[in-house]
């Protein structure tokens, strides 16, 4: 995917927006649990290499698989 073509002030309000995202409540707890889960798994002897949690499938799937609702994209999502 091609990156933004964004002014200078338009990318430094989405870096607010981002930012404010990334750290809001939810995220935080999500963020929290793939440490957990990841950190459980490794120990485990699971391998999870190239793999990211995926929390609407409560397990570790590829990185590609992983982004934007497994291939239905996020328009309708949840």
């Amino acid at each position: 995917m091609a990156k933004q073509k964004l002014s200078v002030e338009a990318r430094r309000r989405k870096a607010v927006r981002d930012l404010k995202y990334a750290n809001s409540a939810r995220r935080k707890r999500m963020r929290a649990e793939n440490q957990r889960l990841r950190r459980a798994a490794v120990k485990a002897g699971k391998k999870i290499d190239g793999k990211d949690y995926d929390h609407n499938t409560k397990r570790f799937v590829s990185v590609r698989k992983n982004r934007g609702n497994h291939g239905r994209g996020t328009k309708r999502e949840g």
